[in-house]
């Protein structure tokens, strides 16, 4: 059985067809009768043998494979690993601190607030304010814009009166598509407008200190939006007012929505030094001037 069959096949893998080990040569035979009916170059185990060299071939593979290295941290070089844990460690701490600053802010008044209460402040003004008017009682339900006008004198003596501009919508397109937005703009006007709304009565008289306060608010805030616009002459008066339009119920609602607009329309004012920005105005011919009384 030590000889080809007519295939071409080995007759020792014939006579053993599920591959167990061969009988083991006798002592002094040579290398090629352990190996009998090997092709020439070929090596036991050749073409999937399955009964050569099993072991060894099991051996090598195990030997092949790297090590799993170690993830996250560990698995960087010395260096990395300080500068991962140091950053770490900086981002810890200060969102740790930035949630107790909150914390403080929204909480009632306390020992803590009363003898921290402007570093508090400080910490959360103005990019991190915190206000109810997302979310209950009363979320907002209007969209309400601030406008303004102004009465000039032109650069031949005459005055005249401009358009309504729309402030906030001005703040809108500076905020619009800006990945970064300045609360300026987000919150300025808007909440220049509820401290002059909630300190005043409705026929526009000033609740005391606080709507006086509010009026030098009001006006230099929309003198520091005018000034961006080019009104063709010096300011002497403006005059603001508010469009409110309730925000329209959703389709699958019952609730019925008044969504007329309706206007809320304040005195003039004339324009004194303390309106303007850093105490200068416009001039009619195009320049800076000092401010007038």
């Amino acid at each position: 059985m030590d000889a080809y069959d007519k295939d071409g096949g080995r007759a020792e893998l014939a006579a053993n067809p599920r591959g167990t080990a061969p009988h083991p040569s006798p002592p002094g035979a040579p290398a090629a009768s352990r190996s009998a009916g090997a092709p020439p170059g070929r090596s036991p185990g050749a073409d999937g043998d399955p009964g050569a060299d099993a072991g060894l071939g099991a051996d090598a593979d195990a030997d092949a494979v790297p090590a799993p290295r170690s993830g996250g941290i560990a698995g960087l070089s010395m260096p990395y690993q300080v500068v991962a844990s140091v950053a770490l460690a900086v981002v810890s701490v200060l969102a740790c601190y930035h949630l107790a600053m909150v914390f403080l802010h929204v909480a009632p008044s306390n020992t803590l607030t009363k003898q921290h209460g402007k570093a508090v402040d400080e910490w959360v003004f103005p990019e991190f304010e915190q206000n109810w008017k997302l979310f209950a009682p009363n979320p907002l339900q209007q969209n309400i814009a601030v406008h303004a006008r102004a009465e000039i004198t032109t650069a031949d003596g005459g005055r005249r009166t401009t358009g309504w501009i729309d402030l906030t919508a001005d703040d809108g397109e500076a905020i619009r598509g800006n990945l970064l937005p300045s609360h300026v703009n987000q919150n300025e006007l808007r909440r220049g407008w509820d401290f002059f709304v909630n300190s005043h009565t409705t026929d526009n008289r000033p609740n005391g200190l606080r709507g006086r306060l509010s009026e030098r608010y009001i006006r230099r805030i929309a003198m520091l939006r005018l000034d961006a616009h080019d009104l063709g002459g010096r300011v002497e008066r403006i005059q603001l007012r508010s469009s409110t339009r309730g925000i329209q119920a959703p389709v699958w609602s019952e609730e019925r929505t008044d969504t007329r607009t309706y206007y809320r329309t304040l005195p003039w004012w004339t324009v004194t030094a303390a309106d303007l920005p850093a105490g200068v105005e416009r001039g009619a011919d195009g320049g800076r001037t000092e401010a007038h009384q």
